[in-house]
Parts: structure tokens; sequence; C-alpha cells
């Protein structure tokens, strides 16, 4: 006989069967749901006539110059502007250098 941990078996696992057989139900489902659907209209030679026409004609807009895109620099990363005065000048009073924590 084998030693199982759990003295009542299996049965605990009973309570997914019925999540079990919805899953599979809705994944028949959206298989059959999602096929193409067949289209029983017949196209008449007009239409491939009118469609073809429509195609071989230039677009109004084909000759337009387009505007030029304007490229923005971000590169992801968020950089502050540089400070004028005293940072330039290499007066760093801050406090965040190791040169300020030696004073």
């Amino acid at each position: 006989m084998p030693i199982c941990s759990y003295p009542g078996g299996m049965e605990i696992l009973v309570w997914l069967l019925p999540s079990a057989v919805v899953l599979i139900v809705m994944m028949a489902w959206v298989a059959v749901a999602g096929r193409p659907q067949r289209e029983h209209t017949d196209r008449s030679e007009a239409a491939y006539e009118r469609f073809a026409k429509a195609i071989e004609r230039e677009h109004p807009g084909a000759n337009r110059p387009r505007p030029a895109v304007v490229r923005d620099r971000s590169t992801g990363v968020a950089v502050r502007p540089s400070r004028s005065g005293v940072a330039a000048a290499g007066g760093d009073d801050t406090g965040r250098s190791a040169s300020a924590l030696a004073r």
C-alpha cells in the first residue's frame, strides 16, 4: 500500500473538474466562432471593373509634398539642464561631491 501524504487521496482535485469542462467548451466555441465566414455573394463583372478603374486612378494627394517630420531627441533618460553661475565656475556647493565631505 503506497504511503500518501493526504489521507483523502486525490478527491480534493474534483473541484477543478467543472472549470476544466467550461474551459474546453469555451475553447471549442472560440475555435468555431473565430473561423472566417464564407460569403455567398456573387461578385459581378461590373464590380471588378469599377475596382480596377479605382485602383489605376492616381491619388489626388500623391504629388503634394509631405511636411517635414520633427523628431524628438528622446533617449529615455531624464537629463536636467545644466545650472549657470556657481556650478559652471567650478564651485560645487550642493554638498554632494566627495570634495565636500573631505572639508
